[in-house]
């Protein structure tokens, strides 16, 4: 135990040396060596000092992004995204720019919450990996952006998804929920056309027009059912194999015999 105290005072009293000395040079170099050793923190705090004393120097670029990196490293996604985008916003061209706009956007990607969240961060990932696809569409890194994009899509679909269906539960709790439902879902397949709950939305769609159509004045009730078998054959075209089919036949059957064209 003693050997271990005795071999890390070095290293501490060499990290506190750094941070008092106003030599940048040495802070700088001190900081890459840390950030090679894994310790990420001591080199964010040591290049903090360092990126404004070097702001118009050979250094400045290299000590900025490795500033965003060492927070990226330490799983602060929030202060790593805003030091890479101060990076490709100064140095849109620079040596790092690449890489800069690709781990702001995977970072916010990585911090993404759950469906339930708030989904802010999760809009703003996706923001910053198109952004980064457009300026390096051949970059090796484009797939697993592409899918990171995909995933965070699904995301938002869920999500508004989940809203709808507590729309449709609602029903005609005071007022016409299932309206409120097909809005929301409608939306979110519009703005989310290729998502994994695409089929599920549609399904939600049909339900939702059918419990209107049920629930309508008699005067009413024939235009409505001509909406729910319009949904039944936009649903069934698209998904013929769908394991809602039968579910959707029988709306579809209830909805024929009121329905008249």
């Amino acid at each position: 135990m003693l050997a271990i105290v005795a071999l890390a005072a070095p290293s501490c009293s060499e990290y506190n040396k750094a941070t008092k000395s106003t030599d940048f040079n040495y802070k700088f170099d001190y900081a890459k060596r840390a950030f090679e050793k894994g310790k990420y923190a001591q080199a964010a705090t040591l290049l903090k000092d360092c990126i404004t004393v070097f702001k118009g120097s050979e250094k400045a670029e290299e000590s900025l992004y490795l500033l965003a990196l060492s927070y990226y490293e330490n799983k602060d996604y929030t202060s790593s995204g805003q030091y890479f985008k101060l990076y490709y916003t100064r140095y849109p061209k620079g040596k790092y720019a690449e890489l800069a706009r690709y781990y702001c956007g995977y970072g916010y990607y990585l911090d993404s919450p759950e469906p339930q969240l708030d989904q802010s961060l999760t809009i703003k990932a996706i923001e910053e990996l198109q952004g980064f696809l457009e300026y390096f569409p051949n970059s090796d890194k484009v797939s697993i952006a592409q899918n990171a994009i995909f995933e965070m899509q699904d995301k938002l679909t869920l999500k508004q998804l989940e809203n709808a269906q507590l729309y449709y539960n609602l029903g005609s709790y005071m007022g016409n929920n299932y309206e409120s439902a097909v809005i929301v879902a409608k939306n979110a397949i519009k703005d989310y056309p290729y998502s994994k709950y695409k089929e599920d939305l549609e399904m939600l769609v049909l339900k939702a027009r059918y419990q209107e159509a049920s629930m309508s004045v008699d005067e009413r009730k024939a235009d409505r059912f001509r909406d729910v078998i319009d949904e039944y054959y936009s649903f069934i075209n698209n998904y013929p194999d769908s394991p809602n089919r039968e579910e959707a036949e029988n709306i579809y059957k209830i909805a024929s015999r009121y329905a008249t064209y």
